[in-house]
């Protein structure tokens, strides 16, 4: 019975082996002439994004087709989509001015419309770009599979004490860190490489948890937990490159992103601490850990072999 349960998990999960990316739909508007753009969404895999998001121009402007007539004031005022939230966790609105800059607009569920101002300049004040960045940041990590199953797999192996304070400090503290030199262009590393090594690290600390020996990730989990969050702050760091970060506000969208992950972490801890509490009546359920385990670290050994496949195809 547990063998067939792994490979229905393993069949569900595998299309999300690359669990990082976030369901991002991208808009392009590229100034022909003053006033005048020719808009489109960018090509997807699966399904047009034209199919769920639709949207709403600056009062002022008129869409024909792919084109938009904004006349004299330019593309200026309020610019919303809505359907972002469904299918898509975020809209990436790229503009593409006629004297060379651009500048990337993010759109959410929580945020879903930006103003924008007829130029170049990026005029949106530091709590929006705030808030857009948090919601993106929370959304990232509960829709990480593999981030969430690493945090689980360390919680199984440090348990509900004292210990497990610096263990998840240690691991905040390591992908910040790799996440801001990544996302401000000072420590680059190719995605497959680090996805990889993403998945192994939770087959390493599954497999520690599920024996009593003492070994290194038993006497240090804050050491191992540190050293394995440096590579998953590069994972967070390859999701915030497919967003953009705004230039004028770089700083708050890169330490309210950060915030957003650390929020949706500890929103994990606490869900993992309440149901051990509930489980704790019923001393029958413990027995369940070690097939937890199993299911973590199978599917994490699953999407390892993709992955490793991944590097060299």
């Amino acid at each position: 019975m547990l063998r067939g349960l792994l490979a229905a998990l393993l069949l569900a999960l595998g299309p999300v082996a690359g669990a990082h990316e976030l369901s991002m739909a991208e808009m392009q508007l590229r100034e022909v002439s003053h006033g005048e753009f020719y808009w489109m969404w960018a090509a997807a895999e699966k399904r047009a994004a034209s199919d769920d998001l639709t949207p709403v121009w600056p009062e002022g402007c008129q869409a024909e087709e792919n084109v938009l007539h904004c006349g004299e004031a330019g593309l200026t005022g309020t610019l919303s989509i809505t359907g972002v939230g469904d299918r898509y966790s975020a809209a990436l609105v790229k503009v593409y001015w006629l004297n060379g800059d651009a500048r990337v607009y993010t759109l959410t569920a929580g945020q879903p419309s930006v103003h924008l101002y007829g130029a170049a300049d990026d005029g949106r004040s530091w709590r929006e770009v705030a808030t857009a960045y948090t919601v993106l940041g929370v959304e990232h990590i509960l829709s990480g599979v593999d981030h969430l199953l690493f945090v689980i797999s360390l919680l199984l192996l440090v348990g509900f004490q004292r210990r497990l304070v610096w263990t998840i400090t240690a691991f905040t503290a390591a992908h910040s860190l790799t996440l801001a030199l990544s996302a401000l262009g000072i420590l680059t590393l190719r995605p497959p490489p680090v996805e990889a090594t993403i998945a192994l690290s939770i087959v390493l600390v599954a497999g520690e948890a599920l024996h009593k020996r003492e070994t290194l990730a038993r006497r240090w989990p804050a050491l191992v937990a540190f050293l394995f969050g440096l590579v998953h702050g590069l994972g967070f760091a390859g999701a915030l490159k497919e967003i953009g970060l705004p230039e004028n506000h770089l700083p708050v969208a890169l330490l309210t992103f950060n915030v957003g992950v650390e929020i949706g972490q500890l929103m994990t801890v606490g869900a993992a601490m309440l149901l051990w509490k509930l489980c704790s009546r019923w001393p029958q359920l413990a027995k369940a850990r070690s097939v937890v385990l199993y299911m973590i670290g199978s599917i994490a050994a699953y999407w390892s072999w993709l992955r490793v496949a991944a590097i060299f195809g």
